[in-house]
């Protein structure tokens, strides 16, 4: 059980459904389930990501769960701090066990290791553990988890929050069609015990979301770009119309678009869709 004051103290657990976040969105319909209720799944069927693009999971291996929030004190222009305290949740939780693992945890005849503990800080993250914009986290070059986020609205706050997440945990083979899917288990070569995982998860995402609350903002969003994928590191990008370009990423804006740097020296503000990276 994850040592938490609200986020997960109601937990729904199913074998299967289409969707967490389907379902998290009918609960809401119905009723009003406790802040911080979870609902979680060994498999989905109709599992979904960012811009509609489908997540892929092997059932019973992975992580994939939704959270249902009320953070009705957060204005919708700044609904992107919710994006990156999530974000920097997902990615506490990674960087803290594969920092914490103990020898024993070298896969031995497939047995997963239990052990982990949870600091009390997050020091500077290595850099194969990073958050690619606007909040996919990557292993090294590989996507290892994604969130998706629904916001419904009541005048010029959020009313509720669909907190989306899918982390591949246990998963070493993946459909070929996928671009570059990676885990834990292939970048760090052990098995991992995923309620362990998923009870991490829900501690940091609960510290993250108070430390919003508290009205942190600079702070979550200096730590999201200290962790943003290829940072001051030159990179390709493709504009939505299919043209390419050099450029640096340097930060994002409170409204979350994506700061990058061309080699003209000007920069340009892109929003969610206008851009990707080139692998």
């Amino acid at each position: 059980m994850a040592n938490t004051l609200f986020i997960g103290k109601v937990y729904h657990r199913f074998d299967q459904l289409p969707s967490t976040n389907d379902h998290a969105a009918e609960l809401i319909a119905k009723s009003t389930p406790p802040e911080g209720t979870v609902i979680r799944a060994a498999s989905q069927t109709a599992g979904r990501g960012q811009f509609g693009s489908r997540w892929e999971s092997a059932a019973g291996k992975n992580l994939t769960l939704s959270v249902i929030l009320y953070p009705d004190w957060l204005e919708a222009g700044a609904q992107f701090h919710l994006s990156m305290a999530t974000a920097l949740a997902l990615h506490d939780t990674v960087y803290s066990i594969v920092q914490n693992l103990p020898d024993e945890s070298l896969l031995k005849a497939g047995e997963p290791s239990t052990v982990y503990r949870l600091p009390s800080t997050v020091h500077r993250p290595p850099s194969t553990v990073k958050i690619k914009w606007p909040n996919d986290l990557y292993l090294g070059d590989r996507k290892a988890a994604g969130i998706l986020i629904q916001n419904s609205l009541s005048g010029a706050h959020l009313q509720s929050s669909i907190l989306g997440i899918g982390l591949n945990v246990n998963q070493t083979e993946f459909d070929p069609s996928l671009p570059n899917p990676g885990s834990l288990a292939s970048a760090y070569g052990r098995l991992f015990d995923l309620e362990t995982v998923a009870d991490t998860l829900l501690e940091y995402l609960e510290r993250r979301y108070l430390q919003l609350k508290a009205g942190q903002r600079q702070e979550i969003r200096a730590d999201y770009e200290d962790r943003l994928y290829r940072l001051d590191t030159p990179a390709q990008f493709a504009r939505k119309d299919g043209s390419v370009f050099a450029g640096t990423v340097r930060g994002v804006g409170t409204d979350g678009r994506l700061r990058v740097e061309k080699e003209s020296g000007e920069t340009d503000i892109f929003d969610l869709k206008e851009i990707r990276f080139l692998q």
